[in-house]
């Protein structure tokens, strides 16, 4: 296979170590059109060492991909008097808007929780939320709920057992891309790990853009939104007097 051929020949130039990781990806540009119905990802490479695999523990691999982190607003709500109304909100400083953690064995396994905290690479570990706890005593239960709902639309994904390894050298997963993807840079990392500490990491990046239409729009209503708000009223204004127009042609 093709990937196989890429990581054959990016393991000649890199030089010796005793377990060291090289990666390659199916693509490292994802372009958001007006039609972008999701992407996926096939993340790809080896490992290479200058001595016989070490004894002792299997060598796993966890892959993950993080989108642009940005803060977050969390609310909880409560019924009174027959009406739903917020009561209570946290405001988280962090949350990468898309977050993807693939394994060859579930998480707890492959990694300890020393050097997850260190490299953070679970999702509650990689949600930033300092200063939450100072809000309210239930801060975790927000942030368990901003997980789970964005868990629920695809934006946030563990996935155990996505890492196929052959033989203890050769690796490949893939991640999907939803379609409601955060423009930005997202951060891909993969380590190697032995008895869950971490013996080498790889990191590179997936750029994440809108173009066309969708890229002109995006600008105009950043760059000038006086200009985009005169633009969507001329819109609305043309679209409401020219529904009212064939309406009283249909009439007629």
């Amino acid at each position: 296979m093709v990937w196989r051929l890429i990581v054959v020949l990016l393991l000649a130039t890199l030089p010796a170590r005793a377990e060291q990781v090289v990666a390659g990806l199916s693509q490292t540009r994802v372009s958001i059109t007006t039609n972008f119905a999701g992407s996926e990802i096939l993340i790809f490479g080896a490992v290479k060492r200058d001595a016989p695999a070490p004894e002792g523990p299997p060598l796993e691999v966890v892959v993950t991909v993080a989108g642009p982190s940005t803060p977050a607003t969390v609310r909880k709500k409560d019924r009174r008097v027959g009406i739903w109304v917020n009561t209570e909100s946290v405001r988280i400083a962090a949350a990468p808007s898309f977050y993807a953690v693939a394994t060859t064995a579930p998480l707890d396994q492959a990694l300890s929780q020393t050097e997850d905290l260190r490299h953070k690479v679970s999702i509650p570990r990689a949600i930033r939320a300092v200063g939450a706890t100072e809000e309210t005593a239930e801060a975790q239960s927000f942030i368990d709920a901003l997980i789970r709902i964005r868990s629920e639309t695809g934006l946030y994904q563990e996935l155990p057992g996505a890492v196929e390894l052959d033989e203890q050298t050769l690796f490949r997963t893939s991640i999907a891309l939803p379609s409601n993807l955060t423009e930005g840079d997202y951060a891909t990392r993969i380590f190697l790990t032995r008895g869950g500490e971490v013996v080498d990491a790889f990191e590179t990046t997936i750029g994440v853009h809108k173009v066309g239409l969708e890229r002109w729009t995006y600008l105009l209503a950043h760059q000038h939104p006086l200009a985009y708000a005169i633009l969507s009223l001329g819109i609305a204004i043309a679209a409401g007097w020219g529904a009212s127009a064939a309406f009283r042609m249909m009439k007629s």
